[in-house]
């Protein structure tokens, strides 16, 4: 032990936060352990840091300075699922990326497909390994929020990057909702005390404003956001206006527990053209979404218990003609979700065991959506709007989590039961890890998951489409080998996966002429492999970074013209670098190639999705409390789109100021 002169800025640890959860802050960070107790003996597992930092360090004998520690480890999932997650983004490490909303971050990962409608967080779809948009299940800081009625509301989150710690994927989740996966987005403060100011602008009437700011005393800390951003879009009927606002705060009771409170509103207004039929480029949406949970955690000896409950709101307005109710009547929906979880965890020498459950209700008032209404159920701020349709459901999950470490080894497994309006279901997940040297572990596991069908799924009859009230859960079994290695400079990761997906819902027609209907015909094998490094070199070139992702799927079902199940990303590859330069100047440059399996229908004639590649990056100065940068997205003006013949932005540049108190 000695006092060393460290040559940038670490965070030091003076006292322990005795919470199982507390560490979490410092993964792959170096961190500097400032006062420390001569009698106490740290303890750090290679699996599972939960509970490792448990010493009584109230009674100092000496204060000791010690060299600065990289702290690693494999971080417990906030879910029933019995693997690890995989990192999306961190904070820490891209907070210089041309990064301006969370579709921006997700767009880089080979993991996911994100496709968007228009630019600049207007509306998107998030799909997992070859999964659909409805396939995946959304959490914000462990709290599911995923919208009932359709995947293409489930990324409508209030919260801004400046709220965003950090996003991971979440394989193994056995039960109900996360047929491909989970992405869980978590929040935190950028320091205990501070307000900052965000504005930027640029072409096509851009404008983007964001105040936030965090407050700490004592046991208590609280830390939120609102922002405004808008444009007049990039050609006809892609203007959009958005407004966030969130709040998260804390409170750590000696006696109570930890409480952890979140909520948050949006309000969206965008122009849709050609958004879901290429045919109406007149389409408009308004949506707005309330959220809010509150979870409690509390410590009793070698128990731990937890519990939460969540409440989502949403409302959606879309006209296939906008300003005319009289010749396309308006599609309204009003849609509840309400969930609760509780469960109880035991350390003990044979490993860490979790008893929960968790409950769902979903409802829908709707003109289109539903079961016909006895009474008509009249919509909030309309005159002669009237609800006609309707649809509940209820959800649940009861789980038995087991995990242990031994030496190198460690092991984890799941076995529930799911109880839905289908009937009950046995699921399952199981992970198996070993940790031949340090900082590389290898992982293997499988996991059984369903999917109910969505209210869209089941009831959507318009135009050019028809539902299908008889759906049945979707199911999988998911076989998973990852490895990864972090240590020093270096960190890598590579992913193996194998789904067996069985009575798949997609949208079906048997020929041009026909009608797209939901079916339950299709059965399909996704096949995919990925890989990603990073490397911090410090200097003029401050990183590099590179990943790819492969995926092909085999559909065993007849000659119908699949509208999701077969469009997917084949080959999707990243490369970024980050550069510092003239003390104070960074910039940040990401390439991206795209090649995407399937095709649309344009003019009458069948079109492949052609391959595209996407430049983006940031030029920022920073000197204490002020930042200027200019973001500019594909800068090569690529002709591109996610959805067949959607045309989405060219070039586009935004010149911002921070300033942060």
């Amino acid at each position: 032990m000695k006092r060393q002169q460290t040559k940038r800025s670490v965070p030091c640890f003076k006292r322990w936060s005795r919470k199982n959860y507390g560490v979490f802050a410092s993964l792959h960070r170096y961190v500097k352990i400032g006062v420390l107790s001569v009698a106490m003996s740290i303890i750090l597992l290679a699996s599972d840091i939960a509970g490792a930092q448990t010493a009584d360090s109230t009674s100092l004998h000496k204060s000791v300075v010690l060299d600065a520690v990289g702290v690693t480890g494999r971080k417990q999932n906030p879910t029933r699922s019995a693997m690890t997650q995989t990192p999306i983004f961190d904070r820490g490490e891209q907070s210089s990326a041309p990064l301006q909303t969370i579709e921006a971050a997700l767009r880089l990962s080979p993991s996911i497909d994100l496709r968007e409608r228009g630019g600049k967080s207007t509306q998107a779809d998030i799909s997992i390994r070859g999964g659909s948009f409805d396939q995946t299940m959304v959490l914000l800081n462990g709290i599911n929020f995923t919208d009932a009625r359709t995947g293409h509301q489930t990324h409508s989150l209030p919260i801004d990057m400046d709220c965003v710690a950090g996003i991971e994927l979440i394989d193994g989740m056995s039960g109900v909702g996360a047929f491909a996966g989970a992405v869980n987005i978590r929040t935190r403060p950028l320091k205990p005390r501070y307000l900052r100011l965000d504005l930027n602008g640029g072409e096509h009437g851009y404008l983007y404003t964001n105040l936030s700011g965090a407050v700490s005393r004592g046991r208590f800390s609280a830390f939120g956001s609102a922002s405004y951003r808008r444009s007049d879009g990039y050609i006809h009927n892609t203007g959009f206006e958005n407004r966030n606002a969130y709040v998260r705060m804390n409170y750590d009771s000696p006696r109570a527990g930890y409480f952890d409170f979140q909520a948050g509103y949006q309000n969206r207004r965008f122009g849709a053209n050609g958004f879901y039929s290429r045919a109406f480029p007149d389409q408009y949406e308004h949506t707005e979404t309330f959220l809010g949970s509150l979870r409690w955690l509390k410590s009793l000896g070698r128990f731990t218990l937890n519990s939460s409950v969540s409440y989502r709101k949403n409302y959606d307005r879309f006209e296939l003609i906008h300003g005319d109710p009289h010749t396309v009547p308006y599609n309204y929906h009003n849609t509840d979700n309400i969930g609760a979880e509780i469960w109880v965890e035991y350390d003990s020498p044979a490993g860490t065991t979790a008893l929960g459950g968790d409950y769902t209700f979903n409802h829908i008032f709707s003109t289109v959506l539903g079961d016909p209404l006895d009474t008509p159920h009249k919509k909030r701020g309309e005159k002669e709007v009237f609800y006609t349709y309707g649809k509940s459901r209820h959800v649940g999950n009861v789980w038995l989590r087991h995990a242990k470490q031994f030496r190198r080894f460690d092991l984890s497994g799941s076995l529930g039961v799911s109880s839905t309006p289908y009937g009950e279901s046995l699921m399952w997940s199981l992970s198996g890890g070993y940790t031949p040297l340090s900082g590389l572990h290898i992982e293997a596991g499988a996991t059984q998951s369903m999917r109910l069908p969505t209210f869209t799924d089941l009831y959507y009859t318009a135009t050019g489409y028809v539902g299908n009230p008889d759906l049945k859960p979707e199911r999988a079994i998911t076989y998973r080998l990852h490895a990864a290695y972090d240590r020093g400079a270096w960190n890598a990761s590579g992913t193996l996966y194998y789904r067996d997906g069985k009575n798949i819902i997609d949208w079906v027609r048997a020929s041009d002429e026909a009608l797209w209907e939901s079916r339950q015909i299709t059965r399909l094998d996704t096949y995919g492999i990925e890989l990603a490094g990073r490397c911090r070199i410090g200097g003029f070139v401050e990183f590099v970074s590179a990943n790819y992702g492969y995926i092909s799927t085999d559909k065993h079902s007849g000659e119908q013209t699949s509208k999701y199940a077969l469009d997917y990303m084949k080959h999707k590859g990243a490369a970024s670098v980050g550069f510092r330069f003239l003390r104070r100047f960074t910039l940040v440059a990401t390439g991206s190639v795209y090649d995407r399996n399937g095709a649309y229908t344009d003019n009458g004639e069948t079109v492949s999705y052609p391959p595209y590649f996407l430049l983006d990056a940031r030029l920022a100065w920073e000197k204490g409390k002020i930042k200027i940068y200019s973001d500019m997205t594909n800068i090569t003006s690529t002709d591109y789109c996610d959805f067949g013949g959607l045309r989405m932005p060219g070039f586009w540049v935004v010149g911002g100021l921070t300033l942060t108190l």
